[in-house]
C-alpha cells in the first residue's frame, strides 16, 4: 500500500466510523441535527435563509452507501451549511481589480488546508456589482470545474472566489470534519463530474450529496486522529519515495559497479595460461603494419603516444596493458551524405545516428538507410564496430553494431582490428570511469564536444584476449540476473 492508498484508507474509516471509538456520553447526531434545524429556521425568520432550504428530502436505505454507528445520522451536505459559489468580475473592467485588497481565490489555490491569500485581489465595487460571495473565515471551499474538481481548502480570512468554487458556511459542524469528509469523497465527485466536454459538478449535486453525520464530539475526536495519522504517512510517503527511488538506480548503479569492477581486472580471475596482454598488442602492431602496405592505413596510424605512470587512473593486472583508444582500431567520425541528392538513401544500409544507439550491443538495423552510392560516398563501418556519440546532451551514448553501414557526423567509431574482442571494448566504454573521462574531457560548453583527436587518445585498460572474453561473459550473466531486479 502506497502512502497515497494509506491516506484514503485513513480517511475512509474516518467517514465510516471506525477511525476512533464511540462514547456513549457523546450527544448524538440527530440531536445535533435538530439544533441545526432550529438555526436554519431562525436565519429563515432573519431572512438569511429561505424557506426551501428548511426542506430535507428522506434518504431511503438503498441510497446509503455503507454502515454508519448508531449515534451517526445520514443527511445531505445541504442541510448542514449554507453553500454557494463565486463569481468572475469582467476582465476588462480596472474598477474590479486596480488596487483590489479582497483575496479572489481560484480552484488551483486551493491547498487541502487553510488558505490565507490569492493571487488576485478585486475590489469593493466587483463585490457589491458582480454577485460574488463573500465567505467567512472557517467556510469549506470545494472545486467544482475541470481538472481540480475535489480540492478542498478551508478559508483561513475573509475571501471571495471564482464561479468555478462552492463555498460552505457550516451549521454547528466541526468545519475541519467536513473537509476531511469532502477529501475522502473526491474520487466520487470526480467521477460525477465526468461525461461532459468539461467536467463539473453543480451546487446542486453537492448539496444533494450523502453525509455521514458524526455527534460533535466524535467529529472532532476522528479529526485528532486523522491529523495525528496524517504526518506519520507523509513521514512513511517520503520513506516509500526513497526506496522506490532506489530500487529504480539500483540495477543501473549495479550494472555500473560490475563495469568497473571488469575493467580493473576484479571480475574474473587471472589465468596464468592466457597469452598476455603484451603479446596482444604486439599482434595489433603487425595488423597495422599491414594495413599501411595495403594502404589501409597511414605510416602515422604506426606511431604510438607513451603512457605515463601519473596517467594511469588504477593498478592493472600483470598480465594486462594500458594502450590509447587508437591502439583498438581505427577511429573515424562519420559523416551525412548531402541531403539534396536522394540518389544516396535507401535501404541498402544502415545509416546510424545517436538514436539507433539506445539498444545499446548487437544494433543491427537503423531509422535511416543509405543506397548503395550513399554509402560509397560515406566513411564505411564494419561489422562489430564500436559507435560512440561524440556531440551534444547524449555524448557518450555507445553502441556496437552487427551489420556494415555508416553513421553520421555525432559519432565516433572504433573499427576494430581483427585480433580484438569488440564486446569488450564496448563495455569498457560503458565503464563509469571512461564515460566520466569522456564527459569531462568534452567540456561543459553548451555544446560538449569530443572530437575524433582526444577520443582517441583516451587511455584503455585491456586484457589478455581469453580474459576478455571471460569478462564479457560474466558481465553478461550478471547483467541478465540484474535485469530480473526489475521485475
Amino acid at each position: 500500500m502506497n502512502a497515497q492508498q494509506l491516506r484514503n484508507s485513513i480517511l475512509q474509516e474516518a467517514i465510516e466510523g471506525r477511525l476512533v471509538p464511540q462514547d456513549p456520553n457523546d450527544e448524538p447526531a440527530s440531536a445535533l441535527l435538530e439544533r441545526i434545524r432550529e438555526e436554519k429556521k431562525r436565519l429563515v425568520k432573519e431572512g438569511k435563509l429561505k424557506k426551501k432550504d428548511l426542506e430535507e428530502k428522506p434518504i431511503s436505505e438503498d441510497e446509503k452507501p455503507f454502515e454508519i454507528p448508531d449515534s451517526w445520522e445520514w443527511c445531505k451536505l445541504g442541510w448542514i451549511g449554507n453553500w454557494g459559489a463565486g463569481a468572475t468580475p469582467a476582465k476588462g473592467n480596472p474598477e474590479y481589480y486596480d488596487n483590489g485588497t479582497i483575496p479572489w481565490l481560484r480552484t488551483g489555490e486551493l491547498n487541502n488546508a487553510y488558505v490565507y491569500d490569492s493571487e488576485i485581489k478585486v475590489t469593493p465595487k466587483a463585490l457589491e456589482k458582480c454577485s460574488l460571495r463573500m465567505c467567512n473565515v472557517g467556510d469549506v471551499l470545494i472545486a467544482m470545474y475541470g481538472a481540480t474538481i475535489g480540492k478542498v481548502a478551508i478559508a483561513g480570512i475573509k475571501l471571495t472566489t471564482n464561479q468555478a468554487c462552492c463555498a460552505c458556511t457550516p451549521y454547528e459542524i466541526y468545519n475541519k470534519y467536513l473537509l476531511y469528509y469532502l477529501m475522502a469523497s473526491k474520487k466520487t465527485f470526480i467521477e460525477m463530474g465526468e461525461g461532459g466536454a468539461q467536467p463539473n459538478i453543480s451546487r446542486e449535486k453537492i448539496i444533494s450529496f450523502l453525509f455521514p453525520l458524526p455527534p460533535l464530539a466524535e467529529q472532532k475526536r476522528i479529526v485528532a486522529k486523522i491529523e495525528e495519522l496524517l504526518p506519520k504517512v507523509e513521514e512513511y510517503g517520503k520513506a516509500q519515495d526513497a526506496l522506490n527511488k532506489l530500487n529504480e538506480e539500483l540495477p543501473e548503479k549495479l550494472k555500473k559497479s560490475v563495469l568497473q569492477e571488469a575493467i580493473e581486472g576484479r571480475l574474473v580471475p587471472q589465468d596464468p595460461n592466457d597469452e598476455p596482454a603484451s603479446v596482444l598488442l604486439e599482434h595489433i602492431r603487425e595488423e597495422k603494419k599491414r594495413l599501411v602496405k595495403e594502404g589501409k592505413l597511414k605510416k602515422k596510424d604506426l606511431e604510438e603516444t607513451p603512457i605515463s605512470e601519473d596517467e594511469k587512473p588504477f593498478d592493472i593486472p600483470e598480465s594486462w596493458e594500458w594502450c590509447r583508444i587508437s591502439d583498438l582500431g581505427e577511429i573515424v567520425t562519420g559523416g551525412t551524405p548531402s541531403k539534396l541528392n536522394q540518389e544516396y538513401y535507401g535501404a541498402e544500409y544502415p545509416f546510424y545516428k545517436p538514436g539507433d544507439l539506445d539498444k545499446g550491443i548487437d544494433i543491427c538495423s537503423s531509422v535511416d538507410g543509405l543506397s548503395q552510392k550513399g554509402y560509397d560516398a560515406s566513411r564505411k563501418l564494419k561489422a562489430y564496430s564500436i559507435l560512440v556519440t561524440c556531440i551534444g546532451a547524449t555524448i557518450g551514448k555507445v553502441g556496437l553494431i552487427t551489420k556494415t553501414g555508416a553513421c553520421n557526423q555525432q559519432i565516433n567509431a572504433i573499427l576494430p582490428y581483427n585480433v580484438l574482442f569488440p564486446q569488450y571494448i564496448y563495455y569498457t566504454i560503458c565503464s563509469p570511469l571512461l564515460q566520466s573521462i569522456i564527459r569531462k574531457d568534452a567540456g561543459q560548453t553548451t555544446l560538449p564536444i569530443m572530437n575524433k583527436n582526444n577520443f582517441s587518445k583516451l587511455l584503455f585498460p585491456l586484457p589478455p584476449l581469453a580474459e576478455q572474453k571471460r569478462i564479457v561473459a560474466k558481465i553478461e550473466e550478471l547483467f541478465k540476473e540484474i535485469e530480473k531486479l526489475k521485475a
